[in-house]
């Protein structure tokens, strides 16, 4: 299968499927986590069945049309973007993360978003149910805590836990 690291699948299934160990969803967020922080809704979107079911916050959609304009409108507003997961808990083909992004508006205000999302995968290990709860909390910028580089978190960086979140 190819791949743009190896985060984001351009074709095919994924080479991570269910049944989850505990490594094998640790990758999977992981590689989640590093699609979502290249900020790509079309390639983002393959890692979805063609009919994905999603809840984000208030929000309802389906299929990978819908997931890319909502992921394309979702990084329009939410500026200098980064993300980090971490898996919760995980049975069979699901997997329960949280995660934390940061993120400014238009007018400069710096925002941490803390969340959890439900995934549930099909056999090829694409996903195709992400329900997520997420919270938004202004932040001063001297507080932000993910200073890398736009793009995938750097393998040193710390996560969720290292930073106390």
């Amino acid at each position: 299968m190819d791949t743009i690291g190896e985060a984001i699948p351009t074709t095919g299934p994924t080479s991570v499927r269910p049944p989850f160990t505990a490594e094998t969803a640790a990758k999977k967020a992981r590689m989640a986590e590093d699609a979502w922080n290249h900020r790509n809704p079309e390639k983002v979107s393959l890692a979805y069945t063609e009919e994905s079911w999603w809840r984000n916050r208030s929000e309802f959609l389906q299929g990978r049309p819908a997931i890319v304009a909502f992921l394309q409108g979702k990084w329009t507003r939410e500026l200098e973007y980064r993300l980090i997961k971490e898996v919760w808990a995980f049975t069979g083909n699901r997997i329960a993360a949280r995660f934390a992004y940061e993120w400014h508006d238009e007018n400069g205000q710096w925002y941490r978003s803390h969340g959890n999302e439900q995934w549930e995968f099909d056999p090829t290990g694409l996903m195709q149910r992400r329900e997520a709860s997420i919270n938004d909390v202004p932040i001063a910028e001297a507080d932000r805590k993910f200073h890398w580089p736009l793009g995938p978190r750097p393998a040193d960086h710390p996560g969720l836990s290292e930073l106390g979140l």
